[in-house]
């Protein structure tokens, strides 16, 4: 009887490790796939998924356990629309969801044990390494292109998170991978309304200009000229309609004037003739004797002659911000800027007025400032820049907008 309880036990203990390795399924990766030297090899032990990879290197034999591959868990991460990543330090995948493994389109089974390394270009991997040491920071993230096995490239965006299972040395990472393709789909639609949207503005304020030119400004020089030679006919004695006819001329060349600067603003002549610095020199002394601020201009020697499209977004997006320091900051000084580096042009305007809060409160509070920065970025978009704005309440405002002229 004791001899058949140990044959019992015995065939007990046999069936329940046929069980087991009836659920294991052992991939043995080539050390080139891993990129860690001749003698690395790594095997991906699986119960359904993986479970563990058992890492050996130099170092020795490494078992790396996925202590939250339960049911549940497997279900949430695969029914995301994103890539899920479990790193180690050294880029090596020891899990990837059915997503990821669809965006670089290669089976999970040649993912899984492999290197990030193979799906990403030598410039995002050197990107990448800063992205891993900052994981244990919130908010850190990275756009790069993955290599998928057919060659093609998809622009993603990794957010890193630093893993440190309780009771265990052996801290990984897990990476979020969002695909961007339809996002930069959308990004490239908004791109082209905003060049037709500018392009339409444009044209609208030359058929305005010129209407003014015709029909108002001209009628009006006329007027004024008019009125001068009544003002002329009328004699000393007849002393208050004299007055009031010289009142009259001086309210027309006031109107004449101010008309003829709206419309120099709209189509700005001076900027096609003379180009970019003269044209800033000329709005420097407007807004000066306008509003009595002083503007320190720094305006370096250009190489040559910019790109009209990008001559005209510099003049709009520094008409725009000389008219917010006007109108909110209530500033003593301006400096305004302008430079060429190698392969780029920056325009800086600072002042030292009040200054603004960059949150929505504050674009909700000041909805006028708010479209003139959006106006200001539809503008820097138009010619492929870049606008940064940083403000902050009794600290002044200081705007800079780099523009690439190799596009």
């Amino acid at each position: 009887m004791k001899a058949a309880r140990e044959i019992a036990k015995l065939r007990a203990r046999l069936a329940d490790a046929e069980e087991t390795l009836r659920g294991i399924r052992t991939a043995e990766l080539p050390c080139s796939t891993c990129m860690w030297g001749d003698n690395a090899v790594v095997r991906a032990i699986r119960t359904g998924e993986v479970d563990a990879v058992v890492v050996t290197d130099k170092a020795g034999p490494q078992v790396f356990t996925l202590e939250g591959a339960d049911h549940a868990y497997r279900i949430l991460i695969e029914s995301m629309n994103e890539g899920a990543l479990t790193l180690t330090p050294g880029k090596v995948i020891l899990y990837a969801n059915q997503c990821f493994a669809r965006m670089v389109k290669a089976p999970l089974a040649q993912v899984m044990g492999g290197s990030l390394r193979r799906y990403l270009s030598p410039a995002d991997q050197a990107a990448l390494q800063p992205l891993l040491k900052q994981a244990g920071q919130s908010g850190a993230k990275l756009r790069v292109s993955l290599r998928a096995a057919d060659g093609s490239e998809i622009p993603v965006q990794l957010s890193a998170q630093l893993l440190a299972p309780v009771g265990s040395n052996r801290a990984t990472i897990s990476l979020v991978v969002t695909d961007l393709t339809a996002a930069q789909r959308h990004e490239e639609l908004l791109r082209a309304l905003t060049h037709r949207v500018v392009q339409a503005q444009e044209t609208e304020r030359n058929h305005v200009a010129i209407e003014l030119h015709d029909n108002i400004t001209q009628p009006l020089c006329a007027v004024l000229s008019r009125s001068q030679a009544l003002v002329n006919r009328l004699l000393p004695r007849d002393g208050p309609a004299k007055s009031e006819a010289l009142k009259l001329h001086t309210l027309l060349g006031q109107v004449a004037e101010e008309v003829e600067h709206i419309s120099r603003n709209l189509r700005p002549s001076v900027l096609e003739h003379l180009g970019l610095p003269a044209v800033l020199r000329a709005t420097e002394a407007e807004f000066v004797q306008r509003t009595g601020v002083p503007i320190k201009l720094i305006c370096r020697k250009l190489t040559a002659r910019l790109p009209h499209d990008i001559e005209l977004a510099i003049f709009r997006i520094l008409q725009e911000a000389l008219r917010n320091v006007e109108r909110h900051a209530h500033a003593r000084h301006v400096t305004v800027g302008l430079w060429q580096q190698r392969n780029s042009v920056q325009l800086t305007i600072r002042d030292d007025g009040i200054g603004f809060a960059l949150d929505r409160r504050m674009a909700k509070r000041n909805g006028k400032a708010h479209l003139g920065l959006l106006s200001m970025r539809e503008r820097a978009t138009y010619v492929g820049g870049e606008l940064k704005v940083k403000s902050a309440r009794r600290a002044g405002t200081e705007i800079e907008l780099r523009i690439p002229l190799t596009r």
